[in-house]
């Protein structure tokens, strides 16, 4: 397997949020491993026991139209058939049906893309915390700065209206 395949940052390119999940379309998983996707969907029918809906489902025409749209991957394909969608568990079950030294390697790696998005989604959501605390924090003292030239232009107000007028 190549030293492209391998790393977390070319294949979390592939990766597309569908329904809520990250998934790896069947074209593009077929690609990985080195076979059709014919190949791969037949391997996968064979097997379709161990791949229930939330392991892998069918895009609709609507969320394939969708994807079309974003990205080139509708070249690739026939598109007539619309394509499958893995989860990351249905990515794992994927290398017991295909038994390549190739099927292995990609599943590692493909593991680990999945492992360092998790990783950043959830520094992320940490991150977004943190400045939400921020945030919050500036809010109470940029409000007690603002009380507190209320409070001056208030007591300036009062000492001027107090002042006698005419000449002392």
């Amino acid at each position: 397997m190549g030293q492209l395949i391998s790393r977390p940052e070319n294949l979390a390119k592939l990766v597309s949020m569908v329904r809520g999940e990250k998934v790896l379309l069947d074209s593009d998983l077929a690609d990985l491993y080195g076979v059709t996707t014919k190949a791969l969907n037949q391997a996968v029918k064979r097997n379709l026991e161990r791949f229930p809906a939330d392991f892998m489902f069918q895009l609709s025409s609507d969320e394939w139209a969708n994807m079309r749209s974003q990205t080139v991957t509708a070249s690739r394909r026939n598109v007539t058939a619309l394509p499958y969608a893995f989860t990351e568990q249905g990515v794992a079950m994927l290398s017991s049906v295909l038994r390549s030294q190739r099927a292995v390697e990609v599943n590692i790696a493909i593991m680990r893309t999945f492992v360092q998005l998790r990783r950043l989604m959830d520094s992320n959501r940490e991150l977004a915390r943190r400045i939400d605390a921020l945030e919050a924090r500036y809010d109470e003292q940029f409000a007690s700065v603002f009380d507190a030239i209320k409070q001056l232009i208030t007591e300036d107000k009062q000492r001027k209206s107090k002042r006698p007028i005419g000449f002392l």
